[in-house]
């Protein structure tokens, strides 16, 4: 049999790593037993022995309440078992971020999966309110690797030498040490459709950055 397919640049990447990308679309995460993985809902495509899927609860009620009032709680599941698993979103771009004793904030939809050994929250954006849609992202550390997930490559913005405001959509992560506000450019006329289409952005000031992706679209909803 002959085709393209079969090319050795589409054979399985074999490695030692936690986490490895197959491609620049495709996450390959090892599991061993007490090593679990978080991840989102819906991302797996193939996996390769023992591996278990269960919903990924709230591990008290603080963190239950933020995610029934949060919109932009990320669904997840929790891997488990002794296997490999091979993750995928929409053929976003896949990223590693590898934490040492550290912390990332990351849009929940931006969020592909982490090792359970990191610790995770939901935390609220400064002065977001019902019209921004509340604003909660997850701020992620400690020691581990997370994989991120971006519509194109991405930009990394310093935001040290002077404000830096990025779209609601657009925005991926941003360093845990800064805390972005909401900056608000809605005038009456966006109230019988004559606005920018910019209404709300993040405004960002400080030691720290700001990743952005290349797009302003949404990944689907998962179930």
């Amino acid at each position: 049999m002959k085709s393209s397919l079969f090319e050795p640049s589409n054979n399985e990447i074999t490695t030692n790593e936690w986490m490895s990308l197959q491609n620049e679309y495709m996450l390959k995460a090892r599991i061993y037993p007490q090593y679990d993985l978080i991840a989102q809902k819906g991302a797996m495509v193939a996996y390769q022995g023992d591996v278990t899927f269960a919903h990924e609860g709230s591990r008290d009620v603080g963190q239950f309440l933020k995610k029934m009032m949060s919109s932009d709680d990320q669904p997840l599941m929790r891997l488990s078992g002794d296997g490999e698993v091979f993750l995928a979103s929409y053929k976003a771009n896949v990223h590693l971020i590898q934490l040492e004793n550290d912390a990332i904030t990351i849009n929940g939809r931006n969020l592909l999966a982490f090792q359970s050994s990191l610790q995770y929250d939901l935390n609220r954006v400064q002065g977001a309110g019902m019209l921004t849609g509340g604003m909660w992202n997850t701020t992620i550390h400690g020691v581990g690797t997370a994989a991120v997930v971006t519509q194109g490559p991405p930009v990394i913005l310093d935001c040290s030498q002077q404000p830096t405001f990025t779209d609601m959509q657009a925005t991926i992560a941003w360093s845990a040490n800064i805390s972005p506000t909401i900056k608000s450019s809605m005038s009456a006329g966006a109230l019988i459709g004559r606005g920018s289409g910019e209404a709300f952005q993040y405004a960002f000031h400080g030691p720290g950055w700001v990743i952005v992706q290349p797009s302003e679209l949404s990944f689907a909803p998962v179930a």
